[in-house]
């Protein structure tokens, strides 16, 4: 634990030097590492969606590819391409850019949907099939893919079934006004990236993600987090809601908050501080609930539904 404490503030406090003003979000997404998930992170340009990305994959020491999605983008400039070797009379596959540890995915909206579900294999599986053949991808696997809710002129609107992949969703908001001052105090002067080295190599992370796998969920806790899924699947306000995946992404991003909380076994609060991350972008509104947001609805759940124990009711 003592290890594991040490190693995960060094990787927080390396992304905090880097991304001002935003602990909650750098946390969030080194989390969502941890858990071995997968990050959606949606706003404005310039706030730091890519560096976020680019941060985390340098601090752990991890390879680190981009993909610009566009229209034109086809599935292999994604998964890799069988190319003919005449020397060799044989196909050899060239692997594509998601075979790294942290794959950046910018403006995911921007492609097809038949782009956009080459992915899919990989983030659920681990693993690209090409002709016939399965390429396990690197470990630790991270997809932080980014969208811009502004301009939404010539964009895909992510599948449901593609926005369940993702574990948790984040907005990075504009940073306050000391935030904003410090960041051009310390990194007018070029890239904020330049000289800063892996502060634990990428087997010292694969054992963090292990660790993390390794913390005990007890049986109440485990009833809790299916009682608060549940309890959106029967929302009024909500024409769909979270999946059994996100029950158990629910469960597996609790146990990297204990982790990073310093214990080995969950509590319902380490449910409760990533519920809404998880769970809101899973969420389908009734177009006329009336309700804020997605988001506010599982904090009203939050609220009424309590742990259970071996004969406590679901809900108060």
């Amino acid at each position: 634990m003592e290890q594991f404490a040490a190693r995960t503030k060094a990787i927080l406090d390396r992304m905090n030097s880097v991304i001002d003003g935003k602990p909650a979000e750098t946390r969030t997404a080194l989390l969502t590492l941890l858990a071995g998930g997968h990050l959606l992170v949606e706003d404005v340009p310039g706030v730091g969606k890519t560096m976020l990305a680019r941060t985390l994959a340098g601090a752990v020491g991890g390879t680190i590819n981009r993909i610009q999605f566009t229209p034109d983008l086809l599935p292999t400039d994604i998964t890799g391409v069988s190319v003919y070797d005449q020397t060799r009379n044989q196909f050899e596959f060239k692997p594509g850019p998601v075979f790294a540890n942290v794959v950046i995915g910018d403006e995911i909206n921007r492609a097809s949907a038949k782009t956009q579900s080459a992915l899919l294999e990989a983030m659920a599986e681990g693993q690209v099939t090409a002709d016939g053949t399965t390429y396990r991808l690197a470990e630790p696997f991270m997809v932080v893919a980014t969208q811009n809710p502004v301009e939404m002129d010539g964009t895909f609107p992510l599948p449901e079934a593609q926005r369940d992949r993702f574990m948790a969703r984040i907005s990075m908001g504009y940073p306050d006004a000391d935030a904003e001052v410090a960041m051009l105090r310390d990194h007018g002067a070029g890239s904020p990236l330049t000289g800063l080295g892996p502060v634990v190599d990428i087997e010292e992370a694969r054992d963090l993600v292990r660790h993390v796998a390794s913390l005990h969920v007890s049986t109440p806790v485990r009833r809790y987090v299916v009682a608060l899924c549940q309890a959106t699947r029967t929302h009024p306000h909500l024409r769909l809601g979270a999946s059994p995946r996100g029950a158990l992404q629910l469960q597996a991003a609790a146990r990297a908050q204990a982790a990073l909380a310093g214990r080995d076994h969950v509590l319902p609060d380490d449910v409760k501080d990533v519920a809404v991350a998880v769970l809101s972008h899973r969420l389908l509104l009734e177009r006329r609930s009336g309700a804020d947001s997605a988001q506010d609805i599982v904090r009203t759940i939050l609220s009424d539904v309590r742990v259970p124990t071996e004969d406590a009711p679901q809900t108060r």
